[in-house]
């Protein structure tokens, strides 16, 4: 009878035993997937929803079930993740905080029998209705209710069924409430035949402050750092606008491979500007600073039109990016105007020399492609010419995202010093075909990949040591297109035709 093993499984040198060995070897290349590089992470507050959590959602239509409207106020996750969308951008972390002061709202029903309350905090729960009927209910605006029925009892038992029901589910269909939490209390009378309206839920946003959206990296995790190991590849503090925060900003971008994105306050002044981020200190390509020229919005949940940072505009256009590409002369959507736009007021040679060399990129109109609203320059706050594009943090954190993730397998492998050792073939050839992949989608440039008996020494090999080295060339972004043009009637123009491209 034969025996079939996965290689590696058996000792090949010491079989005693007459049988046929069948050893499943795993392909000579493993492939690499690339990790998302669309995922959006957005920090602010909300009528509703978890509390420092990151929750995934897509759509304008999830973040309303998830968290309620948007809010015409500053901080609000929704807004940001509304200039968002409006660019394409569909996957999204998103982390509601709040001061401290947010409370549940609830209500005491019939005296002591039974207290509901919302099963998050936020003003939202104050449009919470729970009916008590035959067939109770609890439900919202634009969430379907829930139904518990078939609670027996009578007296007080029947209340502390009732609560059993709505927190624990009373059927295989029908589980527990995602509304509500309820508390029997002692009272024994009957229900009373009923609707009632959850009342005194408050949002906490009274007092909120850049330092609540940045938050605290302890064991529970707030603001920011909620967003570690989501994934998300841009991340903003949806209209924090204190320049305290960007060098934070900058440490938490290059530990966590994120591309922040930061704005300065409305109706900043390029010299104030200038100076602001010179004395952050921010000189990183780890963040993006846009200048503080905030735009207008229609917002037509609230019916006006009104003044948001250009965060979640820049963000959500670098997010339905391919890593390679930059947010220059990218048209963005759904911006009526900008405070300079609305005075009439274009930045001129000069004042666009001043923020592009202190590393600050601006929303504009006109744009080099033309009148319409795009950044100016798609550039991080980096002064390093060779690395100061959107397309090298994007395309640099996403190459060591991809690599982090997949190429750990090679740990624990067995390595040799031959100079056909099959673990260094493996991971050459691993890295080759997905850099390979990248450059037939005209993602880079060109790259090399070498892991062999050049960079991996006897004796680096024998203390556990196994390396790679990776180079790869990214793709240029046009930037400054010079045309030279010489015209005139006594211009001598020369035709040479051409079969090819040479």
């Amino acid at each position: 009878m034969s025996q079939i093993v996965q290689a590696g499984a058996i000792n090949t040198t010491a079989l005693v035993v007459p049988d046929l060995y069948v050893q499943i070897i795993p392909p000579a290349v493993s492939q690499l997937n690339g990790v998302p590089s669309n995922v959006l992470g957005v920090v602010g507050t909300a009528p509703w929803g978890p509390v420092n959590a990151p929750t995934v959602l897509g759509s304008m239509a999830d973040y309303s079930r998830l968290f309620g409207a948007i809010q015409p106020r500053k901080y609000d996750l929704g807004t940001a993740i509304a200039a968002a969308v409006l660019q394409g951008a569909q996957n999204f972390r998103a982390v509601r905080v709040t001061d401290g002061t947010d409370t549940a709202a609830t209500i005491i029903v019939q005296s002591t029998c039974i207290t509901f309350t919302s099963i998050y905090t936020g003003s939202l729960g104050n449009t919470q209705t729970v009916q008590i009927a035959n067939g109770s209910a609890a439900g919202m605006p634009g969430q379907a209710s829930e139904v518990f029925d078939n609670i027996a009892g009578s007296a007080n038992a029947l209340w502390v069924n009732m609560a059993a029901a709505i927190n624990n589910g009373n059927s295989p269909l029908r589980g527990p409430s995602k509304l509500i939490v309820a508390t029997a209390g002692a009272g024994v009378t009957a229900p009373t035949v009923a609707s009632y309206t959850l009342a005194s839920g408050t949002d906490g946003t009274a007092t909120i402050t850049s330092a609540v959206l940045i938050g605290v990296d302890t064991t529970t995790r707030k603001g920011m750092y909620a967003l570690r190991g989501t994934g998300a590849s841009v991340a903003m503090l949806a209209d924090v606008d204190d320049s305290t925060t960007w060098t934070t900003q900058v440490a938490y971008g290059l530990s966590e491979g994120t591309y922040m994105i930061a704005t300065g306050p409305a109706g900043d002044t390029i010299a104030n500007a200038v100076t602001a981020k010179s004395t952050a200190g921010i000189d990183s390509y780890a963040l993006k600073l846009l200048f503080g020229d905030w735009v207008y919005f229609n917002d037509t949940v609230n019916g006006s039109v009104r003044l948001i940072s250009p965060q979640g505009f820049v963000a959500g256009l670098l997010s339905n990016l391919a890593p390679q590409n930059s947010t220059l002369n990218k048209q963005l959507y759904g911006v009526v105007g900008t405070q300079r736009s609305n005075a009439n007021l274009v930045y001129s040679t000069a004042e666009l020399q001043l923020l592009g060399q202190a590393g600050i990129d601006v929303i504009a109109n006109p744009s080099p492609g033309g009148s319409y609203f795009g950044a100016r320059f798609g550039h991080n706050s980096s002064s390093n010419n060779v690395a100061n594009g959107d397309n090298y943090t994007r395309m640099t954190n996403y190459l060591a995202a991809t690599f982090g993730a997949g190429m750990g397998k090679f740990v624990g492998k067995l390595q040799g010093t031959s100079a056909t050792d099959p673990t260094r073939r493996q991971v050459a050839g691993t890295l080759g075909s997905f850099l390979q992949g990248m450059a037939d989608q005209g993602q880079i440039d060109s790259f090399s990949v070498q892991c062999d008996l050049n960079n991996n020494s006897p004796a680096r090999i024998a203390t556990g040591y196994l390396q790679a080295d990776v180079n790869v060339k990214y793709l240029a972004v046009v930037e400054k297109f010079l045309l030279n043009l010489q015209g005139g009637q006594s211009v001598t123009v020369n035709k040479v035709s051409s079969t090819g491209v040479g």
